[in-house]
């Protein structure tokens, strides 16, 4: 049976990718793909429960590398 194509693309984050997400979610801030519904994705992003959205919509891989760009931002 073929396997589901991946929508989203696939990204696999660097050591310190993985570093500055585990220390985001430790600290209490969330950062997360949200649909557009048309085949691109914001990023949301929560602190302190706000959400701010990303102005720019991302298309598939992109979305995973702008998401971790900003989980890199807060952990910085």
């Amino acid at each position: 049976m073929p396997r589901k194509k991946d929508v989203m693309g696939i990204y696999l984050p660097t050591c310190k990718e993985k570093k500055a997400y585990h220390w985001c979610i430790n600290n209490g801030i969330f950062i997360s793909p949200f649909a557009t519904g048309e085949g691109t994705w914001y990023i949301d992003i929560k602190l302190n429960n706000n959400i701010h959205r990303s102005p720019e919509a991302y298309s598939p891989t992109t979305i995973w590398i702008k998401m971790y760009e900003y989980y890199k931002y807060y952990y910085n």
